[in-house]
């Protein structure tokens, strides 16, 4: 083979878009099934029974789709809102199948009839596509965004309650062992006592799995007798549980000292002020 040498600008000039086509063989069954709902001006429990029934795994999860597709869910936040309502057991056929009856009261406390009447009797404009494609293309990311800081503000309100302006925010610390990113830093960076990472999640994703390697390099980095203090929330760790439970072994073994969540705000806040004693801050 000829030796040549290649250049960046030949590589980008010769570059060519990749399509693909979304539309797969589930895709078509889930509008095949969407297809089969009646026009009508009101709907009611059997139609829910209807929409969701089939034979087997795989056509239940063409139901599952259509039901997220109604509520305007991504499949991530349906599964997390079955799991949360329906409890430990799955969410499958087999869950279904097994009491029919819990599973339809549940569809139907999600609001499930009232958004196939909505849907079915809306009268939509151009706008309305639009709309829709910004909000699962950019306003799924901006959502994500929100959420992480929302729970950030939520701890911030109550370290500046606890320690005034003795704190920073997103900063890179220096450790005994190098430097590592954190959310918060007592009483600053250069000399962190108290370190506190918080994350919060709302869709399951590689990202849920980026905090353990965020809490690692703040182990690594940190002093030995600093306290590294975890925040995390949302109701998707039940759907990535071993995650979280490698985030509980850290703690059990002494690498984080504890974790909290929105309804821990009254321990967070009480050890803190401990901390706070203790440092001497």
């Amino acid at each position: 083979m000829q030796i040549i040498h290649q250049s960046l600008k030949q590589l980008l000039d010769s570059l060519s878009p990749l399509e693909a086509n979304w539309m797969d063989s589930t895709a078509e069954a889930i509008m095949d099934r969407i297809l089969t709902v009646p026009q009508k001006g009101s709907f009611d429990r059997s139609d829910i029974t209807n929409l969701i029934n089939a034979e087997d795994g795989e056509g239940f999860t063409v139901s599952k789709f259509c039901v997220g597709s109604f509520l305007g869910y991504s499949k991530d936040k349906l599964e997390t809102e079955l799991t949360s309502r329906l409890g430990p057991g799955g969410t499958g056929i087999k869950r279904y199948k097994s009491d029919p009856e819990r599973y339809l009261d549940v569809l139907e406390e999600m609001g499930l009839i009232d958004a196939m009447t909505l849907t079915v009797n809306a009268k939509p404009v151009w706008s309305d596509l639009l709309k829709e494609r910004l909000r699962f293309g950019r306003g799924s990311a901006i959502q994500g965004q929100q959420r992480g800081r929302e729970l950030e503000d939520f701890v911030e309100a109550i370290i500046k309650e606890v320690f005034g302006e003795s704190y920073e925010v997103r900063c890179t610390f220096q450790g005994v062992n190098g430097e590592a990113k954190c959310d918060f830093a007592i009483p600053n960076k250069a000399m962190p006592l108290i370190l506190i990472e918080a994350k919060g999640y709302g869709a399951t994703g590689s990202k849920m799995s980026d905090i353990i390697g965020d809490v690692d390099a703040i182990i690594g980095a940190k002093r030995h007798d600093a306290s590294l203090l975890t925040f995390t929330d949302g109701l998707t760790w039940k759907a990535r549980a071993n995650d979280l439970r490698k985030l509980v072994q850290r703690q059990n073994d002494g690498r984080i000292t504890r974790i909290y969540t929105k309804q821990m705000k009254k321990a967070f806040k009480s050890d803190l002020q401990t901390l706070k004693l203790e440092y001497g801050l």
